[in-house]
């Protein structure tokens, strides 16, 4: 397939896109790279087959009405979108993305204890983007208190004990966490397009882990499909 790959932002992608872009690859898949958004409105989205985001478009590379309108159009018009980690990320400027992407981190709101390593699980074994995909263990950051919308097709989850830890990194301030079950990949429709959403992908050791490529293979051959 031919993918438009996004990067760029405030996040590790100097460690994390070329890992993506590696094995997506190697999967055989065709990658064109780009940081620019003017990539959406240039033709080259039109061109691919679907769009993939590794990238944190919020505040000052937050998109603008016409990039916005762009990738509205060609997901509804039935492409296919793959968002990755805080890609997600909800602005305050354009909350209706979180309609695409059934929600994601919102700056200010949004929560996760330090990164370290966790058990990954498959809620929905029957979901077509759990196909030949076994639990695993990971390093990576794991989101809580996100914007979560209805219409969403969870199958990976991380069950997490509760308790008082450092709010996002080590050495910052304790804050209570409550325990429970989190979503950690989906996918839902917008308009006749299909999305697939992961937060998982922090930096580039959290992409090298088999298991996540797994899952960013299945949900690139379920939007495509």
């Amino acid at each position: 397939m031919k993918l438009l790959l996004m990067s760029g932002g405030r996040h590790p992608y100097e460690e994390s896109t070329p890992v993506l872009k590696g094995f997506l690859e190697s999967a055989g898949h065709d990658v064109t790279l780009r940081e620019d958004a003017e990539a959406l409105t240039d033709g080259t989205l039109d061109s691919s087959d679907a769009l993939v985001f590794n990238t944190l478009r919020a505040g000052e590379m937050v998109l603008d009405g016409s990039q916005q309108e762009s990738l509205k159009s060609y997901i509804s018009s039935g492409k296919g979108f793959v968002c990755i980690h805080i890609s997600g990320c909800v602005p305050e400027e354009w909350h209706d993305y979180g309609e695409i992407t059934g929600g994601g981190w919102v700056m200010g709101k949004s929560f996760h204890p330090p990164y370290s390593n966790f058990r990954v699980d498959v809620s929905n074994c029957s979901h077509p983007c759990a196909m030949g995909l076994d639990g695993f263990d990971t390093d990576d950051e794991l989101y809580m208190n996100i914007d979560y919308r209805a219409g969403n097709e969870v199958f990976l989850e991380a069950d997490f004990v509760g308790g008082a830890f450092a709010q996002n990194r080590e050495g910052a301030e304790k804050i209570e966490m409550a325990g429970g079950t989190f979503p950690l990949a989906w996918t839902r429709s917008y308009g006749s397009g299909k999305v697939f959403v992961t937060l998982l992908g922090h930096d580039g050791r959290s992409q090298a882990n088999k298991g996540f490529q797994e899952v960013v293979l299945n949900g690139v051959s379920w939007v495509t499909s």
